[in-house]
């Protein structure tokens, strides 16, 4: 079967008027509507009107126009099939071969600041959805186009043989219902947020595809990164590559987990992050003060590591951080001088975020993980705190370099995977025991790490101690302060263990499980 009438309505006119005149050319006559005609007539690419098909006009400031038997029956009717064949001649209606629709353009009305509800409203799409669904139903018979990128694809199989084949129509057609599924999904979104309703009885989200990956976390895994519609910025999915190999799924994954470290800094801020942990975190007056306490903070892990600063890359840091092998350096931005020395390093990957909002400005979105069989959605973990905040449970309090410590340590620890112990002091982290199944297991850890470092320097344990062992284990280490939830039917015993050892202790009442 040939190709002979085409509807054509467009909100995106990229590459439409070549694509009606190649139409034209080849004998198909061409519908169209609207906004769409007008500009192919403006072309002299031959057009019929949708009035002159459906014998109506197009009524309600063009809000309906195609919702008609005359556009749908040309649409849904099989072909070679005796009853549907019948009505049609009975009705003197005819057939049509090929759409190309694109929607309303909703997502980008509401991404426009301070968007009126009516406007977002008035960019729902009805017709060019239903043309949309209706076409891709009966592909078996009609080619249906949503993508500009497939005209050329179109047009040579018309060219080469009239009509488009069955497994382009396929291809076509699944891609309609990801496009309308995903159009959906956006209008819902968005209501949910309008009435403040992020967990409704059914969530339908959508995600647009930025690169297929080599593989996931291993090379026996296929793999993908998506990207929210509407994603804010500032996170690894806007980031801009300068420089260096592609990205991999761990890359990604640990590249995402150091910016959100790195954002709980105002001050200058340097993490490095070995398999979704922090190795090392500094903070200081400059960047390059920051990656010297970040890398001696662990300077064995940080090898191959994932470095993100919180802000742009000087010429001096840049000489330090290619001195060793890093999979990732994400920042704000790369001066000159910093970008020519590290682009030397032919496969390390630069990524710039542009600037970064202050800890303050930090708003919370909501986290998918999967699970088999299905997902769990929750807030992200932005929670802050304050001095004010806290309470101190011991017979000493704090001192002014401890407490500034302790709220160091805080904002680190509730990026670690539980159970999570940190130690810090001297404005970086000396010791982290990570994703360990009991408390005193991680301190241990920890402690290890730090060795001679951990004596005088601060705890925080992103969850209440179960019993004392994990303070009486501090008090060993020479360690001065804690920081934990507190909640615990023990918490006595800790108390107890840390005045024993003359720690101070503070409690902040809200823990930092991260699994």
């Amino acid at each position: 079967m040939a190709i002979r009438r085409a509807l054509v309505s467009v909100s995106d006119k990229t590459g439409i008027v070549e694509l009606c005149r190649e139409l034209a050319n080849q004998g198909v006559q061409v519908i169209s509507t609207g906004g769409t005609k007008t500009l192919l007539e403006k072309e002299n690419v031959p057009v019929v009107g949708i009035s002159e098909v459906t014998g109506f006009p197009e009524i309600l400031d063009g809000r309906v126009k195609t919702l008609h038997p005359a556009v749908h029956s040309g649409l849904l009717a099989i072909r070679g099939e005796a009853e549907h064949t019948k009505q049609m001649e009975e009705l003197n209606l005819d057939y049509i071969d090929l759409v190309v629709v694109n929607l309303y353009p909703f997502k980008e009305t509401i991404s426009k600041p301070n968007v009126s509800y009516e406007d977002a409203i008035e960019n729902i799409d009805i017709g060019g959805p239903t043309m949309l669904r209706s076409a891709a139903k009966n592909h078996a018979f009609v080619t249906v186009v949503v993508d500009a990128g497939d005209y050329d694809r179109v047009l040579e199989e018309i060219r080469a043989g009239g009509d488009t084949t069955l497994d382009t129509r396929k291809r076509l057609a699944a891609k309609v219902f990801r496009h309308t599924s995903a159009y959906d999904a956006l209008i819902s979104d968005y209501f949910a947020k309008q009435l403040g309703d992020p967990l409704p009885e059914s969530l339908t989200l959508t995600y647009e595809k930025v690169q297929d990956l080599r593989y996931g976390e291993n090379p026996h895994q296929k793999a993908a990164f998506y990207r929210k519609p509407l994603a804010s910025a500032y996170n690894i999915t806007a980031a801009e590559q300068l420089h260096g190999k592609e990205l991999s799924y761990n890359n990604i994954n640990d590249a995402n987990a150091a910016l959100a470290i790195v954002k709980e800094f105002d001050e200058p801020a340097v993490v490095a992050v070995k398999h979704m942990n922090p190795c090392g975190v500094g903070i200081g007056a400059s960047i390059d003060e920051a990656y010297r306490k970040a890398y001696e903070a662990d300077p064995t892990s940080i090898f191959g590591g994932i470095i993100a600063a919180n802000r742009v890359i000087e010429a001096d840091t840049a000489v330090r951080l290619s001195e060793i092998f890093l999979e990732i350096i994400i920042a704000p931005d790369f001066a000159p001088e910093a970008l020519e020395i590290l682009q030397r390093k032919k496969n390390i990957r630069l990524m710039r975020i542009g600037e970064l909002p202050s800890a303050k400005e930090r708003s919370s979105e909501w986290l998918v993980t999967s699970v088999e069989g299905g997902m769990l959605v929750q807030e992200s973990d932005v929670h802050s705190l304050s001095e004010n905040d806290l309470t101190v449970v011991t017979e000493r309090a704090p001192t002014a370099e401890e407490m500034k410590q302790l709220l160091f340590a805080w904002k680190v620890v509730k990026h670690v995977k539980s159970n999570a112990i940190l130690l810090a002091r001297d404005n970086m982290t000396v010791g982290v025991g990570a994703g360990q199944m009991n408390r005193v297991g991680a301190a241990r850890i920890a402690i290890e790490q730090a060795g001679d470092l951990a004596r005088g320097a601060v705890l925080a344990s992103d969850a209440f101690f179960p019993m004392g062992d994990t303070v009486e284990l501090a008090g060993q280490a020479g360690i001065t302060a804690i920081i934990q939830p507190g909640g615990s039917v023990k918490d006595a015993e800790s108390i107890a263990a840390a005045n024993a050892a003359g720690i101070a202790m503070v409690v902040t009442g809200v823990r930092h499980f991260r699994h």
